[in-house]
Formats: structure tokens, sequence, C-alpha cells
């Protein structure tokens, strides 16, 4: 005896279980959708401006490969011309040293302070009257207006250490003053408070006269960093040498 059949099943949708689906009528035929949504059909402008886009993009392209090319034929001519120049070379073996990189040192306005000793060399005068300035006492000194009389004994006492000498012996006229001059500017520079600058006691001098002596005293007189002197005792040097004390503000 056989079974009955069993009718043939529905589809979802109440439809046949086989053939073509039927479209859905809620979604229209000329839209796609995508994953983030619709998406809309591009018109002739949008085509016209990718295209644009593209092109633009392919000539920076090229133009990025051409520069590329001439920038290493260009180091290539150059290594070759430096090879050709040069000759063979043979590298140095590794030193196994360590490669130290010192700070460098800071900036220093070598030509204005050039320019400006050379203006003082030619403000320096040596015939300027300082009858009024320097002290006749036991020993010649100076100081500036508003320097108490005690500093200059002091100097001659050796009450400040002596921070930096500078020794004209032998020197003509200029190049006693051309040095004198960068020696007080540097002694400055580098926050220098007493000095002793040698003159000579003249006994290699035509007449046994010191040439420098008076000329030095002038052009310490019209420096502005120094603010007294006075002559230095005998250890250290006695008539042959002047003790000058520096301003900490020059």
């Amino acid at each position: 005896m056989t079974p009955p059949k069993r009718p043939a099943a529905a589809s979802p949708r109440g439809g046949a279980a086989s053939g073509p689906a039927k479209p859905d009528p809620r979604r229209p035929l000329d839209r796609r959708r995508t994953r983030h949504g619709p998406r809309q059909a591009l018109t002739l402008a949008d085509l016209g401006t990718l295209h644009d886009a593209l092109q633009r993009r392919e000539r920076e392209r090229v133009e990025d490969a051409a520069r590329r090319t001439r920038e290493r034929a260009a180091a290539e001519r150059a290594r070759q011309l430096f090879a050709t120049a040069v000759g063979p070379v043979t590298p140095l073996p590794p030193s196994g040293r360590a490669e130290l990189r010192w700070p460098k040192p800071p900036p220093l306005p070598l030509q204005r302070e050039a320019d400006e000793r050379a203006a003082l060399r030619e403000a320096w005068s040596d015939e300027v009257d300082l009858e009024s300035l320097l002290l006749t006492d036991d020993g010649l000194s100076f100081r500036r207006p508003g320097v108490g009389p005690d500093v200059t004994a002091r100097l001659r006492r050796g009450h400040w250490a002596i921070q930096g000498e500078i020794d004209l012996h032998g020197l003509r006229r200029d190049e006693a003053r051309t040095a004198l001059l960068g020696f007080l500017g540097e002694a400055s520079r580098r926050g220098q408070r007493c000095v002793r600058v040698v003159h000579g006691k003249g006994h290699g001098s035509p007449g046994r006269r010191p040439v420098l002596k008076a000329k030095v005293q002038r052009w310490l007189a019209q420096c502005a960093e120094v603010i007294a002197f006075a002559q230095a005792s005998g250890p250290q040097g006695g008539a042959g040498a002047l003790i000058a004390l520096l301003d900490r503000g020059g």
C-alpha cells in the first residue's frame, strides 16, 4: 500500500518553493544599496572631475620619478668626478675610537671687537693732559672721580691678586698701544679685576729713559675699563710696571 503524497511546502512569502523570486515592491529598482547606505549614480560632471584628478596624480608621479632620476644622475656624476680627481683610495680600518662631539664654543663678535679696538686706538692720544688726574705722592697713581683714595694705596700694597699681565718690552708705540688695548678688552671680557702692565724702566732705551712709561699711563687713563692704577711695588716690578684695577661692569 503506497503512502499518500504530501503537498508541496509554501515559500516564506507564501509563493511557490521553486522558480524565480519576485521583486520586493518596497525596494525601488533604480537604486542600489551598499554596506554603508544607498549608492547614488555618478553624473558626467563627477566623472570629469575624477578623470582630471587621476590625470593630475599621474603627472605628479611622472614628474617625481623624473626628478629622482635627475638627482641620481647628478649624484653619480659628482661621485665619478670626485673619484677621478682623488684617484683610488683605501678605506681606513676601524680604529675602535669613540667619536666624541664636543660642544661648539659660543660665537664671538670678533669683527665688531676689532672695529671697536681700531676706533679706540685712534682715539687714544699720547699728548692728553693728565696733570689734574695723576696724583703726586710717593708713587705715581691715578683714580677716576668717585673712586676713594684708599684704592690706589691698596693697589700699591698688593691688596688684589693679579689675574693677568702684559709685557710691552721691545714693542714700538703703535704696537704697544694695540697690544694693550686688546689685552684690556680681553681681561674685561673674562671678568678679571686686577692686572699688571709692564712697560719697562728704560735701561735699554736711548738716554736710559723709559719710552713707554708716560704713554702707558695716558693710555690707561683714557681706557673706560680702568678705574685706577698705581705704580707697582718692588716685588711686583717697581718703577717698570703699573697695577691697574678694572671696573667689574666694564
